[in-house]
Parts: C-alpha cells; structure tokens; sequence
C-alpha cells in the first residue's frame, strides 16, 4: 500500500520567475558573484572579475543573467557601473523551497 500525499500546486503565475531565478543561480561564477557582493554590499565591475577569476567579459555575461533576474542590480557612476544584491527578487524562489522543505515526498516504497 502506498501513501500518497495531495500534489501541491505551483505559486500562481510564478513558476516561470522561479526558473529564471533559479537558472540565474545555476552556476558556480554567478554564487561566487552573490557572495562577494553579501560580503562587500556594492562592487564595481573589475572587483567582480577579481573576485571570480574570470575574464571581463564572462563575468559582464554572468552579471547579465543575474540582472536580467533582478537578483543583481547596477548603477552607472561615471565611469563605472556599481552592482549590489536585491534580495527582496528571490522571495518567490525562496516561498517554493519553504514549500517543499514543508512538504517532503514520502519515502519510496523498495518492490521486492
């Protein structure tokens, strides 16, 4: 006999933000990015490639993808552009694993 629980449905209308968000995450340059800008709160773009080890460009590619997220931010101040964290865009990404840490699947069942 197997037990099953209710399928819980997706956050209405964001299933496609919580992919974006959590593409945005899926990589380990893009981590290194959040973390430095946790630690320092606002970098600019030459202290991000330092920090990740890349070169400019693939770190300017990556501080897209988190832009276009809304994860990361920038503000132009001539003649840099400064980036920090917006925390409050990874509420939904954070309201869905609060779900499925809330509601594990059962165990499974070994067929013998």
């Amino acid at each position: 006999m197997s037990i099953t629980k209710p399928v819980l449905p997706a956050p209405s209308g964001q299933t496609g933000e919580i992919a974006i968000l959590a593409k945005a995450l899926g990589h380990p340059a893009r981590v290194q990015i959040i973390l430095t800008l946790m630690r320092q709160k606002t970098c600019i773009g030459c202290d991000l490639t330092d920090a990740t080890g890349l070169a400019a460009s693939t770190t300017s590619e990556h501080l897209r993808i988190l832009k276009q997220a809304g994860i990361v931010v920038g503000e132009i101040e001539r003649p840099r552009v400064c980036y920090s964290l917006n925390p409050d865009a990874l509420a939904p990404l954070q309201a869905f694993l609060m779900t499925i840490a809330k509601h594990p699947a059962p165990p499974l069942e070994v067929q013998s």
